[in-house]
């Protein structure tokens, strides 16, 4: 049962004539999980918890998955001496180190799949990266999109090329705005950090959705953290700096609230590189 601050942020996001729809779909996304309400919630964080965070690729040797590789070397090198292992993006990518996920749900083969994860899990607790603000173009969400299938018609931010993007806040010396060849005619899409990776549309309630259904799947693959990567950047108002903005924050602390009500024992991580004032704002008020 959805709780009076989810509804709350659910309409100061979304407005009133959505948000009974939202409500009905967020509802039926924690039923599909509600094993996870039944997990135990661990003491938080303290100074004896020490984290290793590694790529799934790190470790290679013949005739292993390299996540299988990594579960041997920790389990008898690292086991008195780490407590949480963050496996940085671990799924099908097409650049960024990983940063440009093409499939959420998969474990990219090369490194092994979620039996090998889960099985790390058994013996360290476990930090997923969720890559929220962005998404590789070879994805299906970008390749509906340019495919003009209706799903996926709002995914994406398209502007007109020419559109004042100047006070936008840049982390990457690259273009806003790139071109891309759709089933119609070109399209001009946000980039934040390349050309491969298509900033996703929050204003969009399903992509919102989405996310929260991704949160939830890796909470039931055996993560008990999860990271929003790039997680500033999340909501874009043309005439603002598109970073830090308001409904991003609201945006956080409704995970924070979903996590309560679905998967109280996963705890949400924020990457925000920005200086301290900056970055403790995303622990919230309320």
């Amino acid at each position: 049962m959805l709780t009076e601050k989810i509804i709350d942020k659910i309409i100061r996001l979304y407005g009133h004539e959505q948000a009974d729809q939202v409500a009905e779909k967020l509802s039926a996304i924690i039923d599909r999980y509600d094993s996870l309400q039944k997990a135990d919630v661990p003491d938080f964080l303290n100074e004896r918890d020490i984290f290793l965070i590694t790529y799934a690729d790190t470790l290679h040797q013949p005739g292993f998955k390299p996540l299988k590789s990594l579960h041997q070397f920790v389990h008898h090198r690292l086991r008195d001496l780490i407590s949480i292992i963050h496996i940085l993006p671990f799924c099908p990518y097409s650049s960024d180190d990983g940063f440009s996920v093409i499939d959420y749900r998969q474990v990219d083969p090369h490194n092994g799949d979620w039996s090998h994860i889960m099985r790390l899990g058994e013996d360290f607790d476990l930090c997923f990266d969720l890559v929220l603000n962005h998404v590789s173009a070879q994805s299906r969400y970008f390749r509906g999109y340019l495919a003009d299938e209706p799903q996926y018609q709002d995914y994406f931010i398209e502007m007109d090329e020419h559109t004042d993007t100047s006070g936008v806040v840049r982390p990457r010396a690259l273009p806003l705005l790139h071109k891309y060849s759709g089933k119609t005619g070109d399209k001009w899409c946000w980039t934040t950090f390349s050309e491969d990776q298509l900033d996703f549309n929050f204003q969009n309630p399903d992509v919102f959705l989405e996310m929260l259904d991704i949160l939830l799947f890796y909470a039931s693959q055996g993560a008990r953290m999860i990271r929003l990567d790039a997680i500033a950047y999340l909501w874009k108002i043309l005439g603002t700096s598109c970073v830090h903005l308001p409904q991003t924050h609201l945006v956080v602390r409704l995970m924070r609230d979903v996590l309560d009500v679905a998967a109280p024992h996963v705890l949400l991580l924020s990457e925000t590189n920005f200086p301290h004032d900056d970055n403790i704002s995303y622990f919230g008020e309320n």
